[in-house]
């Protein structure tokens, strides 16, 4: 842009017309240089006689276009914009594609109330005018070759960037304004209109930015839109790996190291953790710095969405709330392996909580109902006891509540099973959402025992051992055996320490059996040994992105290792995971990529309000 800028004040060659007059650099006039104005232009071509038409769109896409013969022009088009229908759709096309948004306000000013004109007397460009402004949505792509390589796509340097993005909002807007009905063809364009995932950051973030700047004056597209945002993200999200973003960053640590050692900035000697620089905020692997970049946007989003003045307003959080738990019922939820996008709703519901108790309520409606497809409601027993074990603002008062009501409907399935009649075996594809709810459980109290023996010891103790959890253990449905190994010792070390249960007995006995567990999940009924049969899914694993985790990292549980008197005498203690790390799974989970094709039909009556009090409806399972 600014070397176009640079030969605007240059001549240029080859612009003369017949009489030898330069009409680009003459001063301008209230006509055209072609002999006429536009209205009598409009009108020989409609007689035949194109040929100042067809000069009329040439001049119009030349980029040394003067200001002032830009605003004649416009000026023109207006008072005869009833003359501009169908058939002279190439001209308006034309109009359209020229560079306004970074021209003086006296062209904006004029380009825009041509714009208004236009879609009010002629609503068969409506569409094309709404591409035009949200075409306005990312930087310019400018083409930087270096060695024969495409080395940049976006104009990422532009200063002028915010002004621009002003006036194309100007400009939807205004066209809101005169069409109410722009909201229904205006999704479409912005669908189409994404830029492709493999973009650049900057362009990716600059439109995202954008169209979450769109619901801000056109409220009734913002479930649409969040729908598109997230969607991206989660293809972004389950593009890559866990591992493989922890491998990035290691081996880009390693390599600084090197470096740095190479270059005899430490002293051998010395333990060099002590003088390494603060590392970059930068994801090294390519796909989790796009994704850390949107991630910071929408949460930013979600931030000033809910607070004014810097004070939460209640009625515009919830309202955000149902919009974000609907795009997380259609999209999130059935979306295995994702490990970032789900952090918008852990994010949200850190602001009251209110909200974490209606997020929580969510999702026990969907584990005890049996008209959810079975893959769901597992699937939400995981985000229940990830988000119990992990989220520091929910009190010991919700998590009690929550956990009561768990163990409630565990023991009320082991009596509808016990019932002496049949064997029972664990056969994942019949009883899948009871095992899952156990690992909730059991995961839930790894990580928050500590938080309710602490508030006091022995009503504490009272509390774990009232939970009855000897008889869910050593139940026929037997959820030790199904569960994650390394869930099942842990859960086993503390519960051995504080006498709650003793579960050794059976942790040797299925060792020592081994059988193989019958699962159908995976399409039709079949035998397997999978370790971790339930495939489990702990949505709310340690975040990895670096910029965006700062906003998550005050909210967050870590795994805090356990003292010496917590660990499993050395025969089973196999499943403890390796020191320095974060989670204690040790990687057990397996993250299949892709998403389900289980999408629930409707919403319908499961959105709570974001005041009332959670799990109040009648249980079932």
């Amino acid at each position: 842009m600014i070397a176009t800028l640079a030969r605007g004040n240059q001549r240029v060659a080859g612009t003369m017309d017949a009489d030898g007059r330069d009409f680009l650099n003459s001063p301008p006039a209230k006509t055209v240089r072609f002999g006429g104005c536009v209205a009598e232009t409009l009108e020989k071509a409609r007689h035949g006689d194109t040929n100042d038409y067809e000069l009329l769109k040439h001049q119009l896409v030349d980029p040394e276009i003067k200001d002032a013969q830009l605003i004649s022009w416009l000026q023109e088009f207006r008072s005869c914009v009833t003359q501009l229908t169908k058939d002279h759709e190439q001209l308006v096309y034309t109009i359209l594609r020229v560079p306004w948004a970074d021209r003086c306000q006296a062209v904006v000013d004029e380009y825009l109330a041509f714009l208004g004109n236009l879609v009010s007397a002629q609503t068969v460009f409506l569409c094309a005018c709404l591409k035009m402004a949200v075409s306005l949505f990312t930087p310019k792509r400018v083409t930087i070759h270096e060695g024969g390589v495409d080395i940049s796509d976006s104009d990422d340097e532009d200063e002028d960037l915010p002004r621009s993005f002003d006036r194309s909002h100007q400009a939807l807007q205004l066209i809101v304004r005169y069409v109410p009905s722009t909201s229904r063809f205006l999704v479409p364009i912005l669908q189409d209109n994404f830029p492709f995932v493999q973009k650049s950051s900057r362009t990716l973030e600059c439109y995202v930015h954008n169209l979450l700047r769109v619901t801000v004056y056109l409220p009734s597209i913002r479930r649409d839109v969040l729908e598109l945002v997230v969607g991206k993200l989660l293809k972004l999200d389950v593009s890559t790996s866990r591992a493989e973003m922890e491998d990035a960053e290691e081996h880009a640590q390693k390599e600084e190291v090197q470096e740095q050692l190479e270059e005899g900035l430490f002293d051998m000697d010395e333990d060099m953790s002590a003088d390494r620089p603060a590392r970059t905020s930068v994801m090294v692997h390519p796909v989790a710095e796009r994704l850390d970049v949107l991630m910071v946007v929408l949460m930013a989003y979600i931030k000033d969405v809910c607070h004014v003045d810097g004070l939460l307003h209640v009625e515009r959080t919830k309202e955000l709330f149902k919009d974000l738990l609907s795009v997380f019922e259609k999209l999130i939820l059935p979306t295995h392996a994702s490990s970032h996008v789900q952090y918008i709703l852990f994010y949200l519901c850190s602001f009251r909580l209110a909200l974490a108790e209606a997020f929580l309520d969510y999702l026990w409606k969907i584990l005890q109902n049996p008209s959810w497809p079975a893959v769901l409601r597992q699937t939400a027993a995981g985000y229940l006891g990830s988000f119990l074990a992990r989220a520091k603002f929910v009190p010991v008062l919700t998590l009690r509540a929550c956990l009561d009501l768990l163990l409630s409907w565990i023991h009320r399935y082991i009596d509808s099973q016990d019932n002496g009649s049949r064997q029972v075996c664990c056969d994942i594809s019949l009883h899948g959402p009871f095992y899952a709810a156990c690992q909730a459980v059991f995961y839930t109290l790894i990580f928050r025992h500590r938080a309710i023996l602490e508030a006091n010891m022995k009503k504490g103790l009272e509390y774990l051992q009232g939970l009855n959890l000897e008889r869910v253990v050593m139940c026929q449905l037997n959820p030790l055996k199904v569960c994650l190994p390394s869930v099942t010792t842990m859960f086993a070390a503390f519960t051995r320490k504080y006498q709650v249960v003793f579960c050794y007995t059976i942790i040797e006995r299925n060792n020592r059996q081994v059988l193989p567990v019958v699962r159908s999940s995976a399409g039709g009924d079949g035998v397997s040994t999978n370790i971790n049969p339930l495939d489990s899914f702990f949505p709310f694993d340690p975040y990895l992105l670096k910029r965006s985790g700062q906003l998550i990292e005050p909210l967050y549980q870590v795994w805090e290792e356990p003292s010496d008197t917590d660990v499993l005498p050395n025969k089973l203690d196999q499943q403890v995971v390796k020191e320095d790390e974060d989670d204690f799974l040790g990687g057990e989970t397996p993250h299949t990529e892709g998403i389900l094709g289980v999408t629930p039909s409707s919403f319908g009556s499961n959105i709570c309000s974001v005041g009332s009090p959670p799990f109040s409806h009648q249980q079932q399972f």
